[in-house]
């Protein structure tokens, strides 16, 4: 018999889901604890079953007609409601939550790890503040709002999808070709958690494999009078080194003899935090982080290659869009997450561009645990260039375009776009700076909202000098550093060397295409380049696109390539495997077998 809360939700059905959907119910929904990099003991879940509504956008008081499973998104089958929220709506979600009782003598902070696209949040009846952005987590101290026993949560969310200059990725309210279904609403974890009045709010952690220590910068709120920040490096369950230093003062921790990080070798300390006063803990983190160096040198030829740990390694992984045939932008599970970054280690690659999406921050975690280096795109946000233009630029190979002007051309003409993107841009960055994996920032794709290209790239490296940095990818490059970025398809690979300048990467190439009866979005739709009817003649197709156009490039220098794509995506079906997971269309045996190959030379 069902219980009345799954009787409450079902998935909507009509199109395939993955496998990880039948674990799928409102009682353990997302159920790990949500910020790896800063953990604390005390946390509430508030994943679940919310009220919801979508009503006129100038409407306050709508009447609440059903329930929606958080955190997948509205137009997701998983949210129980699998509806598109149009850009004249708001959405509005509505929930009840009680503070445990030892709660008492702390702040409480309400998290949300994401919500598309702006976001009101009110408790008991008062606004906390507006929220703008789609990927990026943010808070709100609720404790003087707070009453005794139940109190009332309430979101309301506007989306403009495509119709709006905000970044937006690849969501659409018209999916075609490479265009996706839109995501709305809350689609990342929202849970509550205790701090004292004087908290860490913030740690950056930098690792200085040179110096052999552990740069430590701390944000604190509340009173920090006479306390102290005292740190632990744990490794294999045995502290290492230990360092004390005054509230607000940058710090570096000795790392003798450093285990430095690499996909070979994922390895991570483990890194415990105390605020101090008065030889009193006031509040207590755990942490982690992987001793790596991600650099620009040249090799024996003077040529620019990309080093980790100041070797050449030639970074070579799929591209990883991160969507989800029952959850959009939302995993199932978070085993679900998992199995997407174990499977591209499985297939022997050390890299993964994750397109124009920022993941929940556990699937950073696992790609800092298995070892595999993550180039980040920004979201693209303004607006794309074009189908027609984006054909003739892949036929021609006519990519020059200036981007320091004519904002208009890019979605960008008005100021507050331009803002907006730095602002998330800056956000972004922060938000991933501990991550090990991260190696890479994309700011720019394909011209879509491409501006200032060379500036932002430039910010970039000054803001963060620890990553390598592709300032155009694919299209428009207007000669800035630390790459030529460039996408083929439609045509063979023709191999351009690195310069003393700059280095060169092949950021996208591929999308062979083979579609699997049975395993299809949308059967009647299918969009790919270069075809084929079987999985044999992909492999032995694939295989060669290796052997003798990619394997020559590399030898000339270059530094990483990027493949697409590892799943099927909606109506794309250029992939290693299907869109739910279920179907690999190559001999992965061989092809992890010619990945590895690849990697090694040098």
């Amino acid at each position: 018999m069902q219980s009345e809360t799954n009787l409450e939700w079902q998935p909507i059905p009509g199109n395939i889901m993955t496998r990880w959907a039948q674990d799928v119910s409102p009682k353990n929904t997302w159920t790990k604890y949500p910020r790896p990099q800063m953990r604390r003991q005390r946390w509430l879940n508030l994943n679940g079953l919310w009220d919801y509504a979508i009503a006129p956008r100038e409407i306050e008081n709508p009447s609440f007609e059903g329930k929606i499973l958080v955190p997948f998104a509205v137009e997701s089958a998983l949210s129980g409601v699998k509806q598109s929220l149009l850009p004249d709506q708001r959405l509005w979600y509505r929930r009840t939550f009680t503070i445990p009782k030892d709660w008492g003598g702390n702040r409480i902070l309400l998290h949300f790890g994401a919500v598309d696209w702006e976001a009101t949040v009110w408790v008991n009846g008062h606004q906390l503040g507006v929220h703008r952005g789609g990927y990026l987590p943010f808070h709100y101290e609720v404790t003087p709002h707070l009453l005794e026993g139940e109190n009332e949560l309430i979101v309301a969310v506007w989306d403009p999808s495509d119709k709006g200059w905000q970044q937006k990725g690849k969501q659409v309210l018209h999916p075609k070709n490479i265009w996706y279904t839109a995501v709305s609403g809350i689609w990342q974890s929202v849970w509550l958690e205790p701090v004292p009045m004087t908290y860490l709010r913030r740690i950056k952690l930098t690792p200085d494999i040179d110096n052999e220590c552990l740069k430590v910068e701390v944000s604190l709120v509340g009173n920090t009078e006479d306390t102290i920040v005292h740190t632990s490096v744990i490794d294999g369950g045995i502290q290492i080194t230990a360092h004390s230093a005054e509230a607000g003062e940058k710090f570096c921790i000795p790392i003798p003899h450093p285990h430095l990080w690499s996909p070979d070798d994922p390895h991570l300390y483990e890194l415990e935090i105390e605020i101090r006063r008065e030889g009193q803990d006031v509040d207590c983190v755990e942490s982690y982080f992987g001793m790596r160096h991600f650099s620009m040198e040249p090799d024996e030829q003077g040529r620019q290659r990309m080093c980790l740990n100041h070797q050449p390694l030639f970074q070579f992984g799929p591209l990883d869009q991160g969507y989800w045939p029952d959850g959009l932008y939302t995993p199932p599970t978070e085993e679900a997450m998992r199995y997407d970054v174990e499977f591209t280690k499985q297939l022997g690659f050390n890299m993964l561009r994750k397109h124009v999406k920022v993941e929940p921050a556990r699937f950073y975690y696992d790609c800092d645990r298995l070892g595999i280096i993550v180039w980040q795109d920004m979201p693209n946000g303004g607006k794309p260039i074009g189908d027609l233009h984006a054909i003739w630029i892949m036929w021609t190979g006519k990519f020059g375009r200036r981007d320091d002007h004519w904002y208009w051309r890019a979605g960008r003409g008005d100021a507050e776009s331009r803002e907006d993107y730095r602002r998330e841009l800056r956000e972004m960055i922060d938000h991933l700076h501990n991550f090990a994996c991260i190696g890479m920032w994309v700011p720019f794709n394909e011209g879509w909202g491409q501006f200032d290209a060379v500036a932002i790239a430039d910010w970039i490296k000054s803001y963060d000098p620890t990553r390598a940095v592709d300032h155009a990818s694919g299209w428009f490059d207007q000669g800035g550093n630390d790459f030529r970025s460039l996408h083929v398809y439609f045509k063979a690979l023709k191999s351009e060397a690195p310069t003393h300048k700059r280095g060169v990467i092949l950021s996208e190439f591929g999308a062979y295409t083979l579609k699997v009866n049975g395993h299809l979005w949308r059967p009647e739709a299918n969009f790919g380049f270069r075809k084929f009817d079987n999985s044999e003649d992909l492999t032995d197709a694939y295989l060669e696109l290796l052997e003798t156009q990619l394997k020559p490039w590399i030898e000339q220098g270059l530094s990483g390539a990027v493949y697409t794509q590892t799943t099927d995506v909606e109506i794309e079906v250029n992939g290693y495997l299907t869109y739910d997971r279920e179907v690999g269309k190559m001999d992965f045996e061989k092809v992890a077998e010619a990945h590895r190959k690849l990697i090694e030379i040098q």
